[in-house]
């Protein structure tokens, strides 16, 4: 593993030769080359199924698919590969333990606790449960500092509490939670733990077995991979006794027009053909991944951002809603919209999320109508962040 190196780092990146200041990796983050030519050399010179036929250019296809699933084992260090499942992405992993672990093995009346950070991916499949089972949502608010507070997590839990979900990074305050007392928490008290990782998996690795989490859902493509893949990951002995989400081939080991076996896992739950050039993207994603070091690498993202913030502080028609050492810039105004502010900082060719990032509930517990995000990645500069600053004080001028 090779120490940080920004100009080594950002000249795997083809977009960033345009003249666009990208700050919006939040929402997805760019690609690197090893990630766009394994996809490319997939549809150019190596397009065939896997896991069925028997020719040489599907058994080596299939060989791949399988690493991949091990290296993304070894990046959350699950147990076994079986534990991880491919799904479309973060939101369909959450759906899919939503329907098939909690309105089979929920009851009226059962509760599951939501926290208040959560991105609406990680709010409306219990929402849509609870309402299938007569399950109740109960709301973990957030503290009037914005955070967390596992103390009222303990008092919120009842006997009928089975379930506790959160993020691992809001995106909208990079607020990390703690992840390790909740997990603690839950266990002595017989519920599991669902964690979101969509927004924190890029930026801080996660041990799925040393933290004790049951279920953990991401997406590839805010981790430099590709788009319409997904991740779920889950104890054995939890997917065991789930009942498929979906149904057709691959899935199954044998049927009739009475009845059919399930595949094991992780095969069970990944019904069709599989979205085979993302997952060998995103083993491409991984291998270059490995050659570099994480830690530092957030190091620079979160000075980037330290940085564009205290050039922020002579604006005093902005508040700042991120939370220290984070790779999000998350900010509003009290007497300016966010999305004209948004507009005339994409005239300047600047890329940022306005509004509710979806996560309403979060941001009225703010008091905010909407927000700005600027997202930071390794690939970013100070010349980024100088942009940011000078085109945000220009457009404050223009608008006030």
């Amino acid at each position: 593993m090779m120490e940080f190196n920004f100009a080594t780092f950002k000249a795997q990146f083809p977009a960033l030769k345009s003249d666009n200041t990208y700050l919006d990796s939040a929402s997805t983050s760019l690609k690197p080359k090893p990630m766009i030519d394994a996809t490319s050399n997939y549809y150019t010179n190596s397009t065939a199924t896997i896991l069925r036929s028997k020719h040489s250019q599907s058994i080596a296809l299939t060989e791949q698919f399988e690493q991949a699933r091990t290296l993304t084992r070894q990046l959350i260090n699950a147990k076994d590969s079986h534990e991880i499942i491919w799904t479309k992405g973060a939101t369909e992993s959450i759906n899919l333990v939503a329907q098939s672990y909690a309105k089979a093995l929920l009851k009226a009346e059962d509760e599951i606790i939501v926290s208040e950070l959560e991105h609406h991916s990680n709010l409306i499949p219990w929402l849509q449960v609870s309402k299938q089972i007569g399950a109740k949502v109960i709301k973990w608010p957030i503290e009037a500092d914005g955070q967390l507070s596992v103390d009222r997590l303990s008092s919120l839990i009842t006997d009928k509490t089975r379930l506790i979900t959160v993020t691992q990074m809001s995106n909208v305050t990079g607020q990390q939670p703690d992840i390790a007392a909740i997990s603690k928490l839950a266990h002595l008290n017989n519920a599991i733990i669902v964690v979101d990782g969509a927004q924190g998996i890029a930026h801080h690795r996660l041990d799925v077995q040393k933290l004790d989490i049951d279920f953990y859902a991401f997406s590839t493509h805010k981790l430099y991979g590709p788009t319409g893949l997904g991740i779920l990951y889950g104890k054995s002995n939890l997917l065991t006794k789930m009942d498929c989400w979906q149904g057709g081939g691959k899935m199954l080991q044998t049927t009739s027009f009475n009845d059919f076996k399930a595949a094991p896992l992780p095969y069970k739950f990944e019904a069709g053909t599989a979205n085979i050039a993302a997952v060998i993207g995103f083993y491409a994603t991984l291998t270059w991944l490995s050659s570099f070091d994480w830690v530092s690498a957030e190091i620079y993202t979160c000075n980037l951002v330290d940085y564009a913030k205290s050039k922020l502080n002579s604006l005093p028609e902005i508040t700042i809603h991120s939370v220290e050492n984070s790779s999000l810039l998350t900010f509003s105004s009290d007497t300016i919209y966010h999305d004209d502010l948004a507009i005339l900082l994409a005239e300047q060719n600047i890329a940022i999320r306005s509004g509710e990032l979806c996560a309403k509930p979060l941001i009225q517990a703010l008091n905010c109508k909407g927000v700005l995000r600027a997202s930071f990645m390794p690939y970013n500069s100070h010349d980024d962040a100088d942009r940011l600053v000078n085109a945000l004080h220009a457009a404050v001028q223009i608008l006030k």
